[in-house]
């Protein structure tokens, strides 16, 4: 599977407003600026298709890419960082109970990817995630980010580590370091 084009689509601020589009879906979670937005440019290979910032918590709606590829067309779903974010409680209550729904109803929903950073060690709100994925049967693989940031033997423990705790599979990635692309398109071709 190669990536042929890609697109932004729309922001939803919950499932109600988001269109449905008869497409595969992967949603992606992690925590506030773990690296969701530049695993998307990077992966389609557009500098800023996804807006990323240096402030957590700058994605407070669930922006939908469109990405077409010389097998099947799939959509992106980059959903609200959970975590460290700037904005009031009553706000992440909101966005809980969004990220909550539109997970558990999403009808072309067909697996999510929960980001790690590399650099850190598995957070309490990431176990949190992947209990609740798990309890409601809400299948998932983990791509772990930053990797530039640290030596290959580290990436091999870290891996390891995530695939024993989450028991999931679990992907080296780099924005800037390509080499980790073909692996997750063929991760995400498998699931489609």
């Amino acid at each position: 599977m190669k990536i042929k084009n890609a697109k932004f689509i729309t922001s939803s601020p919950n499932l109600k407003l988001c269109p449905d589009f008869n497409m595969p879906e992967f949603a992606l979670l992690g925590r506030s600026n773990v690296g969701k937005s530049s695993f998307i440019n990077t992966l389609v290979n557009q500098s800023k298709l996804a807006k990323t910032s240096n402030t957590p918590g700058k994605t407070r709606l669930i922006n939908l890419f469109e990405i077409q590829t010389t097998t099947k067309p799939f959509i992106l779903a980059d959903l609200p960082g959970y975590g460290f974010a700037k904005v009031s409680k009553k706000e992440q209550e909101i966005w809980q109970k969004n990220l909550e729904e539109y997970l558990l109803k999403r009808e072309s929903l067909i697996c999510t990817i929960q980001f790690i950073d590399a650099r850190h060690d598995i957070q309490k709100n990431d176990f949190q995630m992947q209990e609740w994925l798990k309890y409601n049967n809400i299948s998932c693989f983990n791509i772990l980010t930053k990797c530039d940031y640290i030596s290959r033997n580290e990436i091999s423990k870290k891996l390891t580590l995530i695939k024993k705790e989450f028991q999931n599979d679990a992907i080296p990635f780099s924005s800037k370091d390509k080499q980790y692309i073909d692996i997750v398109l063929k991760k995400i071709s498998s699931l489609i």
